[in-house]
C-alpha cells in the first residue's frame, strides 16, 4: 500500500479501495471508489463546546453545525455509555441539503456518556465527532456541559436630539456576527433604543436564571457624556434630550452598574464604545499583564477562570470624547476589537482572555480603560472568549 498523507483533511497518493482515519474524538471514512469523495462533511460543535464536560442534571442540550460540499445523505446522534455504539437517533435529511444545525435535548445516564454525531454525504465521505459528558457528583469541578455564553448589543446611530453617528450599528453587528459564528454566543441586538428600551432589556435579564459557568457580554455603542456638576457619566439613548437638566432621559453610569450587578449571572463583561465611557468607574484600574496559561488545557483554564465571579468593564476611552470613525469603516476601538476576536488572541489558542484582548488597544489615540464595576468582582476571575472547534 502506498503512502497516506492527511493534512487538514486533504489526502493524496492513495490507491486502496477504502481507508479510514481515526482520532480521539473524530472518525473519518472515505469511499475512494467515488472520485468526488474529497468533499468531506464538517462537524462544528457549539454545545458542549469542549471534549470533556460534566453536568449535575441528566438532561443536556447539544448543538452542532454540519456543512458539506456534497449533498448530505445521513445524520445520526448516537449515545453510548463508556463505549461506542448505543442508542441512535437518525435525523431526516432533505434532498440536496448541504448544511444542517443539530439541536437535541438528551437524557443521559449517571456516569460517563459519549455523544457522537455521525454524518455521511452522497460522495461517500463519513465523519463522526464525539463529546464526553460525566453525569453525577463530579460535575462541580468539571466544565459544565450546559454552559452558555450570551451577549446583548445596544447600538445607536440615529438620535432625536443629538447629532447622528455613522458606525455604532455596523460596529456592533460585526462584533455580534463573530461572537455568534466563531464563539457560539447567543445574542440579542437592540438597535437605536429609547432609554426605556435599555432599562426594559436589562430588567428582562434581571429575571433570567443562569448556570454557574455562563457568561454575559454587554456592548454599548453610541453617544455618551459627563456632567461635571454631578460628577457622573451617562449613556445617551435615541430619545435622550441634550438640554435635559435633570438627566432623566439619560442612562447614568451609577444606575447601569447597579442594574448589571443585579443580573444573576456570575460572569459579566461590559464593553462601551462611547464618549466618556471611562467614567463608569471613579477608580480606574488597568491591567496589561499577559496571561501565561500555556501549561494547562482549555478545559482546565475555563474551569479555573470561571470559578470566581466577574464584574469587569472595558471602555473605548476615559474622561474624553472618542472617535466614531469614518463612514463605511469601523470606529478605531471597534476595529481593534474585531481584529482581536478574529485572531483569537493571536497566540494559536482557542481561548482569548480579557488581558489578551486589552493588548490590541495599545496604539490607539484614545487609550481604553479597564476595571471592575462592582465589588463582587474577584481578581482571580475572568471573561473568556472560547472559539468553536471548526
Amino acid at each position: 500500500m502506498k503512502n497516506l498523507t492527511i493534512i487538514v483533511f486533504v489526502l493524496c497518493s492513495i490507491t486502496a479501495a477504502a481507508q479510514s482515519f481515526s482520532g480521539q474524538t473524530n472518525d473519518i471514512h472515505l469511499d475512494f471508489k467515488n472520485p468526488s469523495n474529497a468533499a468531506l462533511p464538517v462537524i462544528g460543535w457549539i454545545y458542549p463546546r469542549l471534549e470533556n464536560t460534566a453536568s449535575q442534571n441528566n438532561k443536556i442540550e447539544i448543538e452542532a453545525e454540519i456543512r458539506s460540499e456534497a449533498p448530505l445523505r445521513q445524520i445520526s446522534v448516537v449515545i453510548g455509555a463508556n463505549s461506542r455504539g448505543g442508542a441512535e437517533k437518525k435525523i431526516p435529511v432533505e434532498t440536496g441539503m448541504l448544511s444542517y444545525k443539530v439541536k437535541q435535548s438528551l437524557t443521559l445516564a449517571d456516569g460517563l456518556n459519549e455523544i457522537s454525531i455521525v454524518v455521511e454525504n452522497q460522495s461517500g465521505g463519513r465523519v463522526s465527532s464525539s463529546r464526553f459528558v460525566s453525569i453525577g457528583k463530579d460535575w462541580v469541578n468539571r466544565l459544565d456541559a450546559n454552559r452558555n455564553d450570551y451577549a446583548i448589543f445596544f447600538a445607536t446611530n440615529n438620535y432625536d436630539d443629538f447629532s447622528d453617528l455613522v458606525n455604532p450599528v455596523d460596529d456592533a453587528r460585526a462584533i455580534e456576527k463573530i461572537l455568534k459564528e466563531k464563539y457560539g454566543f447567543k445574542t440579542e441586538f437592540v438597535e437605536d433604543p429609547l432609554y426605556e428600551d435599555i432599562y426594559a432589556k436589562i430588567s428582562e435579564y434581571n429575571t433570567r436564571r443562569f448556570n454557574p459557568q455562563d457568561q454575559l457580554f454587554i456592548f454599548f455603542a453610541g453617544h455618551g457624556t459627563f456632567d461635571d456638576n454631578l460628577k457622573e457619566g451617562f449613556i445617551a439613548a435615541r430619545n435622550t434630550l441634550i438640554n435635559d437638566k435633570g438627566r432623566t432621559t439619560y442612562i447614568p453610569h451609577s444606575i447601569l452598574r447597579q442594574r448589571l450587578d443585579n443580573i444573576q449571572c456570575e460572569h459579566i463583561f461590559l464593553v462601551m464604545d462611547v464618549c466618556f465611557g471611562g467614567t463608569l468607574d471613579p477608580q480606574l484600574a488597568r491591567s496589561r499583564a499577559s496571561s501565561p496559561y500555556d501549561q494547562i488545557s482549555d478545559e482546565e483554564l475555563i474551569i479555573k477562570k470561571l470559578k470566581a465571579p466577574t464584574r469587569k468593564f472595558l471602555t473605548s476611552g476615559s474622561k474624553e470624547y472618542v472617535s466614531d470613525g469614518v463612514a463605511g469603516k469601523h470606529s478605531p476601538f471597534a476595529a481593534q476589537f474585531i481584529r482581536a476576536l478574529k485572531e483569537t488572541g493571536g497566540k494559536g489558542t482557542r481561548i482569548m482572555t480579557i488581558n489578551d484582548l486589552i493588548g490590541y488597544f495599545d496604539r490607539l489615540a484614545s487609550i481604553p480603560r479597564f476595571g471592575k464595576f462592582s465589588e463582587r468582582d474577584d481578581p482571580t476571575g475572568d471573561f473568556l472568549f472560547v472559539a468553536k472547534d471548526n
